[in-house]
């Protein structure tokens, strides 16, 4: 897996998670520690769009409101709260479309790291695409190329 963080005010804000089909976005609150006794968890409102991304708390102005990084598949992304931590999985529109930020205007990843984003996602696709080989300890050495149309590209089943 290959992580991404994206920090505001010295506090990360959010933390993502890139694979072939899609990207998971986490963002740790730890909220519930913050509640009195009696209190009620607030109703988080997620809106995720084909192309934007907004969270907050129901009745407030969103905390996150965002293009992203590119577009996503709205009927197959979902969110969930696990372990006081706010899960959203983004499924991509373009499988293995590599994604430099998770919003746009947020930090880049650095070269060296979208390198290794890209060879994680190529071997990704050549073990989807090819079940029958073992490619955990396969390496892609050299000048990566874009995992979505090298070698004819992308097959969707």
């Amino acid at each position: 897996f290959f992580f991404f963080f994206f920090f505001f005010k010295q506090k990360t804000a959010y933390e993502m998670l890139r694979s072939l089909v899609g990207s998971e976005m986490c963002i740790r609150d730890r909220y519930k520690k913050q509640l009195k006794p009696g209190e009620k968890l607030p109703q988080l409102e997620v809106k995720i769009g084909t192309n934007h991304l907004s969270v907050g708390i129901k009745g407030n102005p969103p905390f996150l409101n965002e293009e992203l990084g590119g577009k996503v598949n709205t009927s197959e992304s979902v969110w969930m709260i696990e372990d006081e931590e706010l899960h959203i999985l983004l499924c991509k529109m373009y499988k293995a479309e590599t994604w430099t930020s998770a919003c746009k205007g947020h930090q880049k990843l650095d070269p060296l790291a979208e390198s290794e984003m890209k060879k994680k996602i190529l071997l990704e696709r050549f073990q989807e695409e090819n079940p029958g080989f073992d490619f955990s300890g396969a390496e892609v050495n050299g000048m990566v190329p874009d995992p979505r149309n090298f070698m004819g590209g992308v097959k969707y089943a």
